[in-house]
């Protein structure tokens, strides 16, 4: 039996399948894959961020790799947004919809009083974070963005993710287009002002925005698991429909 497939990319901290821990029975459903964004291993060393290369990651996933039918749905998390929609931008045709989890989309918003002063807050950190050691840098960010003391890193998977963290690049240099024609979500967990700006921003320009609890991951929550599987299933229905 044919499923549609659904692709998961994940933010800036857990990765593959583990970033996603609500969403594992969606499978049962649907064609289900859950990316590595570019530079993210369980065991290879960390690499410096690419948006480019994460948005081929995002399409190449959505290629007719002999299951007879290329696309299928995105859901994206905060900078995994970005990828989502450059992809979606460069080949609207391959993506049926687009979940946007607290998208850190902020490009788009530059101008918008939220993000700026995010930038303001967070530019100076960016411009040393390559004289700075894993973790100060992971440190620093965790204060700076969730006004909060992060654990030194002990463990190899741990400073792992700390390096990757400070090779992150700061989400405003991303390319982004608001992309035509995708049907859309937006997911917000409703904590911070900045996220809410992005997703008001890509509501005026069609998006549909719902909240749920679970701050900056309310995928984990049950509503805002609902809220996704509700918006995947409702566009495959309209799209199926369409086509009969």
């Amino acid at each position: 039996m044919f499923k549609q497939r659904v692709v998961f990319v994940h933010g800036a901290g857990s990765f593959g399948a583990a970033a996603w821990p609500k969403q594992h029975g969606m499978a049962l459903d649907y064609d289900a894959l859950f990316l590595r964004r570019h530079g993210f291993d369980p065991v290879a060393e960390p690499l410096e961020s690419d948006f480019a290369a994460d948005a081929a990651i995002v399409l190449a996933s959505l290629a007719d790799d002999g299951r007879g039918e290329a696309g299928g749905h995105v859901v994206a998390h905060s900078q995994g947004a970005i990828a989502a929609m450059m992809a979606a931008v460069e080949r609207p045709d391959l993506v049926q919809s687009l979940t946007l989890v607290e998208p850190a989309c902020l490009s788009l918003t530059a101008e918008l009083p939220a993000t700026a002063a995010h930038r303001a807050l967070m530019q100076p950190l960016f411009d040393v974070r390559h004289n700075l050691s894993d973790d100060d840098f992971q440190r620093e960010f965790i204060r700076r963005v969730f006004a909060a003391d992060a654990p030194g890193a002990t463990t190899p998977e741990a400073l792992r993710a700390a390096r990757r963290l400070r090779l992150q690049a700061p989400p405003w240099d991303a390319p982004l287009q608001i992309v035509p024609g995708v049907p859309t979500l937006v997911l917000t967990g409703g904590w911070e002002p900045l996220y809410e700006e992005i997703a008001g921003y890509l509501r005026e320009t069609g998006a549909l925005h719902r909240t749920a609890p679970g701050g900056h991951r309310p995928q984990d929550s049950i509503e805002g698991d609902r809220v996704i599987r509700s918006f995947i299933g409702e566009v495959s229905r309209l799209q199926h429909a369409r086509a009969s």
